[in-house]
């Protein structure tokens, strides 16, 4: 019997991963070329969870080249904009565009999310009109909309420890119903990346970690 297909769809907005423009918070201790492996770990482990939510729709919004790391069944979009809200409002839309259902986005920092957690995210805009997932660092991991605008997103202040707390606040304020999903940690530094790999043992990010540490 094939598996019912959720309304919505799944963002993820991610980097190529190459050395020295991924991850580059990770440099040191890792060279840049360990910390682009460990990004690309991260980013496959992201994206094969996604694969395997009943999405309506799965979008990759790159910064960079697409290769045959992409799965199958991803439409693939370039990341428009300068600052990283008018990025994330883009992916948005553009997703929207494409698919005019509710739109889940996270990015590849995560590799610890489950297909589950996912699911469960979309299912909520069922009867929510946005999902948020903070982040450890006080920033978001995931930002779901059941009817996206750019305006929810446009000026929030990104990569600062406020920027959670100002984004929850612009939803709030324009009168969403907001549902929070537990805090997830973001891979930014090396003791991040230690804490997401224990805490997901068995993904190729925490294989990927692990060869590292083999090797020192």
């Amino acid at each position: 019997m094939r598996e019912a297909r959720a309304r919505g769809q799944v963002v993820v907005i991610a980097k190529e991963p190459v050395p020295g423009r991924v991850k580059t918070r990770l440099t040191p201790p890792f060279t840049p070329q360990e910390a682009a492996g460990l990004a690309a770990a991260a980013l496959a482990d992201t994206l094969d969870a996604v694969a395997r939510v009943p999405a309506a729709g799965r979008v990759l919004a790159l910064e960079g080249n697409p290769g045959p790391w992409v799965p199958a069944g991803f439409a693939v979009v370039p990341q428009r904009g300068r600052g990283l809200d008018e990025r994330l409002a883009a992916a948005f839309e553009d997703a929207h565009r494409r698919l005019p259902e509710p739109v889940v986005l996270i990015g590849m920092d995560t590799p610890q999310v489950t297909p589950e957690t996912l699911s469960t995210a979309l299912a909520l805009l069922g009867s929510h009109d946005a999902v948020f997932g903070p982040a450890a660092d006080g920033g978001f991991w995931l930002l779901g909309l059941r009817s996206p605008r750019a305006d929810l997103l446009l000026g929030v202040p990104m990569s600062q420890s406020c920027t959670g707390a100002a984004q929850l606040a612009r939803l709030r304020e324009a009168g969403l119903d907001v549902v929070l999903l537990p805090c997830l940690t973001d891979v930014d530094t090396a003791q991040d990346a230690a804490e997401v790999a224990a805490a997901a043992e068995g993904t190729r990010f925490a294989g990927a970690l692990a060869r590292l540490g083999a090797l020192r």
